[in-house]
């Protein structure tokens, strides 16, 4: 049982899916499946403009955003406060952008302040893109985007680069609406799938500043996957089995509705934080910023490592561990996707039997704590 913030819970009839013989890429038959998931992605997105699909992971579409439509020497901000930050920052880095971080503790949201000081600043014009994480996986925090992207529209120059790797498909947002620039996700977060395909939607904007960068790009040039998706095609092999399970999760999102799944991941993370509270569990996202995808736990008296093996052990439950720093000090439950309130009450009434058996004192239930969310719908 999944309940880590990637790979997360495949529905069976996905699976059923992947299970066909493959069929040829170039064939008319593949051409109306990469319409119709073409059709779903955008739906999901909340946007008119193509979703990009590529054969890669979160971390490849995000590296595509930067590399197609930024020049060598370009100022970039990047929000850093977790491991994902951190990333964008070592690869726009590796890129040969000037990189200035804006910054905040492990736990802590990313402070629009902050953004609006640089950017104010910046009366040069200078900065060239703003890069930042929503849904900060490594600590369970979820950076205030709307706000964010709000201050990089009235610098006026400046793209927005979004890494929603674990919001796309779990929080309302709308890219058209906002002005998103480019926006990034992957396969087996939100999207009910396995691993193997990453989602990159553009905006207008961002295709008139991929006319003049010039940034070495190949494989993940998106020109040349925008001219095929023009074509429903892709530009090079795609994973075929997985545009079959593509199109059902995305039938199957499109049948519950954007404002239930929505619905379902806040009732979750909700329920989620109350079964810790009850269970005496210190969190490490604030509830004001708390990601809809994942909950960080930094279990005191009690070891993280020992929770999530015995979790394993005795009733087959994947946790995941803290990262860098955080490695053995914290515990992270998944909750997004293909979740539902059974798998919520089953993993806490697990870590519930966990902690009493690892001589952990529980103020209270755990498991009504859970059920008592659950009920408020």
């Amino acid at each position: 049982m999944l309940m880590i913030p990637g790979p997360t819970p495949v529905p069976e009839k996905v699976l059923l899916a992947m299970a066909k013989h493959p069929i040829g890429h170039r064939s008319s038959e593949f051409s109306q499946i990469i319409a119709e998931t073409n059709a779903g992605l955008k739906w999901l997105f909340q946007t008119q403009n193509p979703v990009l699909a590529l054969a890669a992971s979160g971390t490849g579409t995000i590296e595509a955003a930067i590399i197609n439509f930024l020049s060598a020497g370009d100022r970039v901000l990047v929000g850093n406060n977790g491991k994902f930050g951190e990333r964008w920052a070592k690869i726009a880095t590796a890129y040969g952008l000037e990189v200035q971080e804006i910054t905040a503790e492990w736990g802590k949201p990313l402070n629009p302040d902050d953004f609006a000081e640089a950017l104010e600043a910046d009366t040069s014009k200078a900065i060239k893109a703003v890069i930042i994480t929503h849904s900060e996986t490594s600590t369970g925090v979820l950076n205030d985007l709307e706000a964010i992207n709000k201050l990089v529209k009235a610098h006026g120059e400046a793209l927005i680069i979004v890494d929603a790797v674990t919001s796309l498909g779990s929080y309302n947002i709308p890219v058209d609406e906002w002005g998103i620039d480019v926006i990034g996700s992957g396969s087996q977060k939100g999207f009910m799938l396995p691993p193997g395909l990453g989602f990159v939607a553009v905006g207008d904007r961002a295709w008139e500043a991929y006319k003049k960068a010039t940034l070495p790009k190949f494989y993940l040039d998106l020109g040349t996957y925008r001219k095929s998706a023009e074509k429903d095609s892709t530009p090079f092999t795609p994973p075929v089995n997985l545009y079959f399970g593509m199109k059902v999760a995305l039938e199957m999102m499109q049948a519950e509705g954007l404002e239930s799944i929505f619905a379902r991941h806040n009732r979750h993370k909700e329920a989620t934080r109350a079964g810790m509270k009850a269970l005496g569990l210190p969190l490490f996202a604030p509830d004001a910023n708390a990601s809809p995808a994942v909950t960080s736990v930094v279990p005191e008296g009690v070891g993280a490592k020992e929770i999530c093996a015995l979790m394993k052990k005795r009733f087959n439950i994947d946790l995941a561990g803290g990262q860098d720093h955080m490695k053995g000090k914290m515990f992270r439950m998944g909750h997004l996707g293909y979740v539902g309130d059974r798998d919520i009450l089953c993993a806490i009434s697990a870590l519930e039997a966990v902690l009493s058996e690892l001589g952990h004192q529980a103020p209270a239930s755990g498991v009504a704590a859970v059920s008592e969310r659950l009920q408020k719908g």
